[in-house]
């Protein structure tokens, strides 16, 4: 759900659709920051005989604005290359792969990965293996262990992977879009039953990941080493994004001829912005566009249909924030130009008055030593909105932001109603049994195909 078939025509394309991206102070490298852009949502795990992959037909960036103008100035670049061992055999692997130049492994993705920066693009490095999916205990046996052989140390100081994961996203999608019927609150409801616990939705599925963890003194302007959270140079903005070549011919036989400068099909810098925020007519064009381009999603972010849905929804619920008429500059502030200094005590992310969606993440920071998945919300100032950590409760943190729970923090005389500050769909890491990694690449080990057992009919 945070960008998982979020727009009609994305919808379509699935190898270019961004799923989730995250952004953090790398806890264990406290010296790095992880960025993490996850792509082709539902993947399930038995998916066979055409496992999951990247596109070699899709250009895949992460870009970095550290000088608060809404446009890159550093970007990594992610290209992939399919090679088949032997083209007369239907199958993935012909036996078990135990590591990733098995010969029973038939189908294999390499990538290249450039860094782009105003000096011009530098190929950091090429033929990266990634791993293979994890198809189950007999074709993949150590899958952790073949994951780890695909983590490469570059020697320009970045770690790089590329390959499937667990999706950490968790969310009760089957509540969220069945008229926002929150099950821990859906006695409360238009049309009430008995509260109940979330469901994660996603807790069995797979993504296709792409992480990159960079030495801070890469990522700040000056090159220096952010230790103070007070100075601009501490931010910067990320967003993520895949693009296709411009033209395509499909000649017959079953071949494609791609030609043309690539062209933007995808973008994720919040959570849940384009799914959520932004109208279903201008979905696809928001897509198409670069983050300093978002001056014209404004009134999306101003007046969030969300925010009028739920006292319709709740009658009685969110009295206060029915009467709410005034554009809402708290939800600007965090999905637009960041938090300027002096609304949260000794925090900022602001990067100006550039309205533009991305994450933005106070480099100075430290990790917490204790993290709560409120984030901000919850007193922790390394989570949500201050970039994204892989447990982050997202949405909670959204639906609470929407509720008013922020707003008081732009406007005093506003009190949020008793239900804004507990809000929630009801899931939390522990929803999901895969856990998270406490190391890169930090997403959890993808299910395998042959023990995951098919979604519940209901």
């Amino acid at each position: 759900m945070s960008s998982h078939r979020e727009a009609p025509g994305i919808s379509k394309d699935p190898v270019a659709d961004n799923t989730d991206l995250y952004a953090f102070v790398s806890p264990d490298k406290p010296d790095t920051v992880t960025l993490i852009a996850s792509y082709l949502p539902t993947e399930y795990p038995p998916g066979g005989p055409n496992f999951f992959e990247f596109g070699d037909d899709v250009l895949y960036e992460i870009h970095i604005d550290n000088d608060a103008d809404g446009q890159e100035e550093i970007t990594y670049q992610f290209r992939f290359q399919t090679q088949v061992r032997n083209p007369d055999t239907f199958l993935y692997n012909t036996g078990q792969i135990t590591a990733l130049d098995s010969p029973t492994w038939n189908r294999r993705q390499f990538y290249s990965v450039t860094k782009v920066t105003s000096a011009g693009p530098q190929v950091l490095a090429s033929g990266l293996a990634c791993p293979p999916c994890n198809i189950g205990p007999r074709s993949t046996p150590d899958y952790p262990a073949l994951a780890q052989a695909a983590v490469h140390a570059l020697p320009s100081g970045e770690v790089v992977f590329a390959g499937q994961r667990n999706d950490g996203f968790y969310v009760d999608l089957g509540s969220v879009f069945d008229l926002l019927d929150l099950r821990p609150f859906q006695n409360l409801h238009l049309i009430p039953t008995p509260a109940a616990p979330g469901v994660d939705a996603l807790r069995s599925f797979s993504v296709h990941t792409i992480a990159v963890q960079v030495p801070k003194t890469h990522l700040t302007r000056d090159g220096s080493n952010p230790t103070d959270p007070t100075r601009a140079t501490s931010v910067i903005g990320v967003y993520a994004s895949a693009s296709r070549q411009k033209a395509t011919v499909r000649l017959e036989g079953g071949q494609l001829v791609e030609t043309g400068p690539f062209v933007q099909v995808s973008r994720l810098g919040n959570p849940l912005f384009n799914e959520v925020i932004v109208a279903m007519g201008d979905k696809d064009l928001w897509n198409s566009l670069p983050p300093s381009a978002d001056n014209q999603f404004l009134h999306y972010v101003q007046h969030p249909e969300v925010a009028k849905l739920l006292p319709v929804l709740y009658p009685g619920v969110f009295p206060n924030l029915a009467g709410l008429s005034a554009a809402r500059a708290d939800l600007v502030a965090i999905l637009l130009t960041g938090i300027p200094a002096g609304i949260i005590s000794g925090f900022q992310n602001f990067t100006g008055n550039t309205l533009a969606d991305m994450l933005r993440l106070n480099m100075a920071i430290p990790p917490a030593a204790n993290p709560n998945i409120f984030g901000i919300l919850g007193g922790d100032l390394a989570g949500f909105p201050n970039g994204r950590r892989v447990a982050d409760d997202v949405v909670a943190i959204e639906l609470r932001a929407i509720a008013g729970v922020t707003y008081p923090l732009v406007n005093s005389s506003f009190t949020p109603d008793a239900a804004a500050s507990a809000v929630t769909d009801g899931t939390t890491p522990a929803s999901n049994p895969i856990p998270f990694l406490p190391a890169f690449p930090y997403l959890g080990v993808p299910a395998d195909g042959f023990n995951t057992e098919p979604p519940s009919p209901s």
